[in-house]
């Protein structure tokens, strides 16, 4: 295709052999295309960089569309604090999908965003296919994707917070109080903040000269559960930790129940450090040592970025990392 015409259907349509109806079933989510035909045309209008024209009298529709792999808990309660704040300020309205997978928005949300106007989504902590990206950009569609799963694609607008130096503050706070046998908890393999969290934990015990143990290092899920379960596994060890480090403070009160349960005293048997800073961590008993994760403005910064993209304006810059910050309260104590 010359780099001198203007990206049109009809010149989507001439490239990939189909007619200029079916290209506009594809931009616009419609179901009655053949899959391998859906493929051919979604790869070229991303190749090309299609951008569907947009009427002048066309307004906004004052939606932006928030979207979550689950949405169930209190640290999903946060981000839609955050995005509903900020769309109120600009007049708009959040409205959720929820998708019951972590593989990211499928074909059977994007026909339902055809169905309304929307303009702009936020994906929360899910994957983003190239395809739904194609499909997104083909409509003009702004999005970013807020603590994304795995390493956002070259160009994706994404959110997140400074996790690597959250591990460390979290574990250099243990260290600073005599422990040494630190035992960490953190979320699943595939996502960059548990790694992040991971690879900070990992930098502060080797500034302080103190060996990495594996058996100290469980893998959860960011639940209370996972917490739980693997909290009662780093405490049946023969030499048990002295402190633990929860990457979620969901899993932290689940090390709170374990530690109940064996007859052990937080913070005085045991210093328990969470992450997130949720609302309950204060008000937890005892109140909860964390690191803070501005989720709400993560949420808000996000839904702002894609409003501003809507009027045509152009982020600075594709990642952005709001810092973390070390919430002292009273589950960790000095180890004897």
């Amino acid at each position: 295709m010359s780099a001198k015409r203007r990206v049109t259907i009809a010149l989507i349509a001439e490239e990939a052999g189909v007619s200029i109806p079916t290209v506009s079933k594809v931009i616009n989510g419609r179901p009655e295309v053949a899959p391998a035909t859906r493929h051919k045309v979604e790869r070229l209008l991303q190749e090309h960089g299609y951008q569907r024209r947009v009427s002048q009298d066309d307004t906004p529709a004052g939606l932006v569309d928030l979207v979550f792999a689950e949405i169930e808990s209190p640290w999903a309660m946060e981000i839609v604090r955050g995005a509903e704040s900020a769309a109120h300020e600009a007049g708009a309205s959040v409205v959720i999908s929820v998708l019951h997978t972590h593989a990211g928005p499928g074909r059977d949300w994007l026909e339902r965003l055809a169905a309304r106007r929307t303009d702009g989504v936020v994906i929360v902590a899910s994957r983003l296919s190239t395809g739904i990206q194609a499909q997104l950009s083909a409509r003009s569609l702004p999005f970013a994707v807020v603590d994304p799963e795995g390493e956002p694609a070259p160009g994706v607008i994404s959110v997140g917070a400074t996790n690597w130096n959250g591990g460390l503050a979290a574990t250099r706070h243990l260290l600073e109080l005599g422990h040494r046998r630190i035992g960490m908890i953190s979320g699943p393999a595939d996502m960059l903040c548990s790694q992040a969290r991971i690879d900070g934990y990992r930098a502060a015990l080797e500034t302080a000269g103190v060996p990495l143990v594996p058996e100290l290092v469980r893998r959860g899920t960011f639940l209370v559960d996972s917490g739980h379960d693997e909290g009662h596994a780093l405490l049946d060890l023969a030499d048990p930790p002295t402190a633990i480090f929860a990457g979620s403070d969901l899993m932290a009160f689940g090390v709170f129940e374990a530690a109940r349960q064996r007859g052990l005293r937080v913070p005085e048997d045991l210093s328990v450090v969470g992450f997130d800073d949720l609302p309950l961590s204060k008000s937890a008993w005892p109140p909860l040592t964390t690191v803070r994760q501005p989720l709400q403005e993560m949420a808000a910064l996000a839904t702002r970025t894609v409003l501003a993209m809507g009027r045509g304006e152009v982020p600075e810059t594709k990642r952005v990392e709001l810092a973390t910050e070390l919430i002292v309260r009273e589950s960790t104590a000095r180890h004897p």
